[in-house]
């Protein structure tokens, strides 16, 4: 379930990848950082960067907004839209929990590469909570 309220403003810009379920668009990739910029037609830019065998990556995508305000539909394949959820968020923005409806996939970004392992310890446990099986969990090397 997406958070309450997002303030999209506060949610633009960059975000490290931290955590992430194992999926095939991303197997294999470290120094994961995505960046969220608003466009001219009022969708947002999403440009995902990572490295792989030693080789820049990039992923450009788009996404839009939806009547809840922490839900997202967002898209790197043409007209294909698929849920971008918010799901938990620090208060001051720092850090925040993505997924979408089904729970296959679960990131967990941060504006810094590292978090404490308490506010780590925090968001692992209100994700166990609700269902997720965090020992699935790929730690991305940031440094």
């Amino acid at each position: 379930m997406p958070v309450a309220a997002l303030d999209l403003q506060r949610y633009l810009g960059d975000w490290y990848e931290l955590a992430r379920f194992d999926h095939s668009f991303e197997r294999g990739l470290d120094f994961c950082k995505a960046n969220y910029a608003l466009r001219e037609d009022g969708k947002i830019a999403v440009t995902n960067t990572g490295i792989k065998d030693s080789k820049p990556k990039t992923s450009n995508g788009k996404a839009k907004t939806t009547d809840t305000p922490a839900l997202l539909r967002i898209s790197f394949l043409g007209p294909f839209y698929s849920d971008y959820r918010v799901m938990l968020l620090d208060a001051d923005y720092r850090w925040a929990r993505v997924g979408n409806k089904s729970a296959d996939y679960l990131w967990i970004l941060s504006r810094t590469p590292e978090l404490p392992k308490k506010t780590l310890g925090t968001i692992l446990s209100e994700s166990q909570r609700r269902g997720y099986d965090t020992s699935k969990l790929i730690w991305v090397k940031q440094k």
